[in-house]
């Protein structure tokens, strides 16, 4: 359960943080608390389940990696878990995630990876299939970016 203190703060975290030595101090002013206090509520937030992390999002092309593509796998249902771990566990993956397939679609697994180049990302989504056993899978280029935001929850 989340109180209103719990839903003024993920209000706030959900956004850009200040450039400032402490964004913590600024965001817990705003809403009338202690800098510790605002960093002990997001700890509490996220060991209670309600927050799952507390990350950047990366603008990968800003960031010098001119391409990216997700990859989408052929994975047998009785080894997703295993199989979506060990590629969770490259550095170069920034998603992961299963999904049911389709009569018509059989890819069941995605993982979005970023490199310098499309070969880069072909080698990469190579070492994850060496990796992992798994060698039916195709790589979906990113063309355009037309938005590219988190949730806002409040």
């Amino acid at each position: 359960m989340i109180d209103e203190l719990d839903k003024k703060i993920i209000g706030l975290i959900q956004k850009d943080l200040p450039l400032d030595p402490r964004p913590f101090a600024l965001l817990a002013d705003k809403i009338g608390i202690t800098e510790d206090q605002f960093v002990g509520k997001v700890q509490s937030l996220k060991e209670r389940g309600v927050i799952r992390r507390f990350g950047a999002t990366l603008h990968h092309q800003e960031a010098g990696f001119s391409s990216n593509a997700m990859v989408a796998w052929i994975v047998p249902d009785e080894k997703i878990e295993e199989v979506g771990n060990a590629m969770s566990a490259f550095s170069e993956v920034t998603h992961c995630y299963h999904r049911r397939s389709r009569k018509d679609w059989q890819y069941n697994l995605y993982t979005m990876i970023h490199g310098d180049t499309r070969d880069e990302c072909y080698k990469i989504a190579g070492q994850m299939s060496e990796s992992t056993g798994i060698d039916e899978y195709v790589l979906l280029f990113s063309e355009k970016e037309f938005k590219k935001t988190s949730m806002e929850y409040f």
